[in-house]
């Protein structure tokens, strides 16, 4: 017998979001790590309503309907004066006006891009600029090098890090007991990276947990994130802190699970393994799980420095096969959100590729000890 590893399963949204802020009465973060397709931004949603249930809202968060706050313009008549338009109707935007963000967003902002921005309080609207390279611009010449470009339309990524740069002030804010944030008792933090690369993920990470650790003590935390490389960085900086740490894993419809990991170190690797592993020995093989075995395979081949993932089963019985299959059944068309179950051959297929690598690569995958939530 293996280690055991306690889940905790939960029938219900409402029943997970008293476990989590039960956490929070005695620790100051909690950190989830789930794949995306989890439900993450249903429960930081549930979590937030349920403090509304016992009076008012209680929680500060971020998350994709955070970013729906914001809206574009795009001028489509002239196409000339794209606006950034900011529903005001969210408890988000309380302290705006009153206590002029600019040099606290544009003091994260210039980390990670090169634009500038103005907001007009009056009519709620953001402007962004840029500067360009003056198609002018002639050595010995009068015109300057580069000039400003005003009303131009930043991308989505870029949009994402603006937004995601006005949160961190207002976390500031609120940390600093500025009166338009003194409701918040806790903070919720779903996928603030979705769209960065890894040294972004890297730099966004610093700064959270930078501000996050000004608050220990007096405000609340929940970080939920798929990003293996921003949540092990989240981890390493909040380890000395009071904090819990979990799997989150969809169970159902509505149902989760919280698998401890506390007193273990967190290999994304390995929990993929152990879901795939639990998905083959169930025999519910769904298309996505061809995508996640595929996942594993180039993530050991870049380990070992081999220039394929194939080489992870090479010299295997039907090595081409498994190579062909695993080309063929890791489209982005087979999608978590909407899992298809695998045909009698395909999942007999999934199986053998699975065995043979975990033969050839022999990962320890801890046993799971399920605990229904009371």
């Amino acid at each position: 017998m293996g280690n055991q590893v306690k889940i905790h399963n939960f029938k219900t949204l409402s029943h997970l979001v008293t476990r989590l802020r039960d956490d929070l009465n005695n620790s100051d973060f909690v950190l989830l790590y789930a794949y995306n397709g989890t439900g993450k931004t249903r429960i930081s949603m549930a979590f937030k309503d349920k403090g509304r249930q016992r009076g008012n809202s209680d929680t500060l968060y971020f998350n994709a309907f955070t970013e729906d706050l914001f809206s574009w313009d795009n001028d489509l008549d002239n196409d000339t004066e794209r606006i950034l338009k900011i529903n005001t109707k969210s408890n988000f935007f309380n302290g705006f006006r009153e206590l002029a963000l600019e040099e606290k967003i544009f003091a994260y902002l210039e980390r990670y891009v090169e634009f500038d921005f103005k907001i007009d309080y009056e009519k709620w609207e953001v402007v962004f600029s840029k500067e360009v390279k003056n198609p002018k611009y002639r050595p010995n010449k009068e015109e300057p090098e580069y000039v400003i470009q005003n009303n131009i339309k930043i991308s989505r990524g870029e949009e994402n890090i603006f937004i995601w740069c006005i949160f961190l002030a207002i976390c500031e804010l609120t940390i600093d007991n500025a009166e338009a944030y003194n409701w918040v008792k806790y903070i919720y933090i779903d996928d603030p990276i979705s769209s960065l690369d890894d040294n972004n993920a890297i730099a966004v990470a610093s700064d959270l947990a930078k501000v996050l650790k000004r608050g220990a003590g007096r405000l609340k935390v929940v970080l939920s994130s798929h990003h293996n490389l921003f949540f092990n960085v989240m981890c390493n900086e909040l380890k000395k802190y009071n904090h819990k740490r979990y799997f989150l894993h969809k169970n159902g419809t509505d149902g989760h699970t919280l698998r401890v990991t506390d007193d273990t170190p967190f290999f994304h690797h390995v929990a993929l393994l152990s879901e795939l592993k639990q998905a083959a020995d169930s025999n519910n093989i769904s298309t996505y799980h061809f995508n996640m075995l595929r996942s594993i395979l180039e993530k050991t081949a870049t380990f070992f420095g081999f220039d394929d993932f194939s080489k992870c089963i090479y010299g295997v019985n039907d090595e081409t096969l498994y190579a062909r299959a695993l080309n063929l059944l890791s489209h982005g068309k087979y999608s978590i959100y909407e899992p298809i179950e695998m045909g009698a051959d395909n999942k007999e297929l999934f199986k053998n590729i699975l065995q043979e690598f975990l033969r050839r690569y022999d990962f320890y995958l801890p046993e799971l000890l399920v605990k229904e939530a009371k």
